[in-house]
């Protein structure tokens, strides 16, 4: 008995034309994320086999497995002679602790292989009564059973196994291009970034300090959430922007309800020249609308007055509790809650202005020179790749 595990696609299966293409990025980035084990890998009709030299590694490979974008469902499996005696016999000892535990099953068969002598139906009729007479306690039950014993006929095996994980869903990273993160240190932005990857996004962040009004400690938390993020997203170009003399100048030389639009507008102007200059062709941000102040729909259309490239939003239309859930089973919610201060929280206004008007605030902007000072700013950005710990 082989111990295997079938990768499910989902989303890509239906790729038509393109979906070699998907297969094969898939592939690559699984056994990028797989390199520290020894596996054979395998495809065939819409599933990745892989096969750990070590059966005792599976459970790690599955919980890093399921963290790869473009697989849907995940089996712990194992490889069979076909022989249908056999693979009685043998599936019935394989999934003797799980039917040990339940109380009703039933038996799903698929039989790729159209020349075994058994039609799947035959298959899982006959298997489920064998089943009964090795398990009397189990019952047969077709619409909500405890536990699903699955038979996929293959070419050369049977495979056998019980219930599917679920997979991250998506498609590939790397297959839909690129795009530079607003990466703060609050909730929003680590999950608006994964949600992205899950398109197939390479994501890249881009992080705003202000010292003295932030501490290293603020800039070290945002890197460990560009550290959770890479599970996902795999590894992340980072770049660090001194922000301070920007937010000075904004504080003293515009109007104060305008202060968080004009600042907004401000990075993203900064973030998409170096965008430019990294060949990166998008932006993504964390802004829900009507969360704050400064994210109502009058303030979007304020600051992507400034981009001439695409800003995506992939948490708009969400509740907070929606991406409190997102950002748990992402594993960065506990970071993001340190209490430690971000550059949007520096000189925020007391009655911010929630309906601005484009042409107010491109004419307070112009009152002063900002360029001199954003060009800088884009020179003195620091620059790291933060790796995924494999």
């Amino acid at each position: 008995m082989n111990k295997i595990i079938l990768c499910k696609y989902g989303e890509i299966a239906l790729k038509g034309l393109n979906k070699k293409n998907f297969e094969i990025l898939l592939e690559k980035n699984v056994k990028r994320r797989l390199k520290k084990y020894d596996c054979k890998y395998s495809r065939a009709q819409s599933t990745l086999y892989i096969e750990p030299t070590n059966p005792d590694e599976v459970d790690e490979i599955v919980e890093r497995v399921s963290k790869v974008f473009g697989i849907a469902k995940i089996a712990k499996a194992a490889a069979f002679d076909k022989d249908f005696d056999t693979l009685c016999h043998d599936a019935i000892e394989y999934l003797s602790d799980e039917l040990e535990d339940v109380r009703s099953f039933k038996v799903q068969a698929k039989r790729a292989d159209k020349q075994y002598p058994l039609k799947s139906p035959e298959i899982a009729c006959e298997l489920g009564g064998r089943i009964l007479e090795k398990f009397p306690h189990l019952t047969v039950d077709v619409k909500n059973p405890q536990l699903v014993v699955n038979v996929e006929i293959r070419e050369k095996h049977a495979f056998v196994h019980g219930g599917k994980i679920d997979g991250a869903g998506g498609i590939p990273v790397g297959s839909s291009g690129n795009s530079m993160l607003l990466l703060s240190g609050g909730i929003d932005s680590p999950v608006a970034g994964v949600m992205m990857a899950k398109r197939g996004v390479v994501i890249s962040a881009i992080h705003f300090e202000a010292p003295p009004y932030t501490s290293e400690r603020a800039r070290l938390k945002v890197e460990k959430l560009a550290s959770l993020m890479t599970e996902y997203c795999g590894d992340i170009k980072f770049f660090c922007v001194p922000f301070t003399k920007l937010q000075e100048l904004l504080r003293d030389n515009c109007p104060e309800e305008l202060f968080t639009i004009i600042m907004r507008r401000l990075m993203l102007e900064i973030a998409q020249r170096i965008c430019k200059k990294e060949g990166i062709c998008s932006l993504i941000t964390g802004e829900s609308i009507g969360q704050v102040a400064s994210q109502t729909m009058y303030a979007c259309v304020c600051t992507d007055a400034v981009c001439n490239i695409p800003v995506f939003r992939p948490v708009i239309g969400m509740d907070k509790s929606e991406i409190v859930e997102i950002s748990r089973k992402i594993n960065t919610f506990e970071t993001s809650i340190e209490p430690y201060e971000d550059c949007c929280t520096v000189f925020t206004p007391k009655h911010p202005k929630t309906k601005p008007i484009l042409e107010e605030v491109e004419k307070a902007q112009a009152g002063f020179d900002f360029e001199p000072f954003i060009e800088e700013a884009v020179e003195q950005t620091q620059i790291k790749i933060i790796r995924r710990k494999d």
